[in-house]
């Protein structure tokens, strides 16, 4: 298991990646993180299996930052810089600076011999401001 955060409020622009500056529990030799990077690479070291299983959860606190436009943000846990639809938070917040806590879960298969990068995407069309970010993973097959 490897836990990393981030515990400032940070703008991340659209499309990009949150940056997680802290690691709050040392990774295994699986998980491969470099501190202020946005991505997480997970690897399939596996000797019996056909592949290793990972859960990635994400939460953390997401709002429209000064000067942005009110209506949906959206934050989603992204594999090889894809969004996955089935772990994106989406949220309508009434006013900027109006926080909301999201959480988003997944399971991610990495095939033995191979790597697989995860991180925390901003899926809105505008900046979103994310506090307290929390990413957690954990190898679980």
């Amino acid at each position: 298991m490897a836990e990393f955060s981030n515990s400032n409020t940070v703008i991340v622009a659209a499309g990009e990646n949150l940056p997680l500056t802290e690691t709050a529990v040392k990774a295994p030799a699986c998980i491969v993180h470099r501190e202020g990077s946005g991505l997480v690479t997970l690897r399939g070291l596996t000797s019996g299996q056909c592949r290793a299983r990972f859960k990635v959860s994400f939460g953390g606190n997401i709002a429209i930052p000064t000067g942005g436009t009110v209506g949906p943000i959206s934050v989603a846990l992204a594999v090889g810089g894809e969004p996955l639809t089935s772990a994106t938070a989406i949220v309508t917040p009434a006013a900027v600076e109006n926080y909301f806590n999201v959480f988003v879960a997944a399971f991610i298969e990495v095939p033995r011999g191979c790597c697989v990068t995860v991180a925390v995407k901003n899926t809105s069309t505008q900046a979103v401001s994310i506090a307290n970010s929390n990413l957690i993973v954990e190898r679980v097959a």
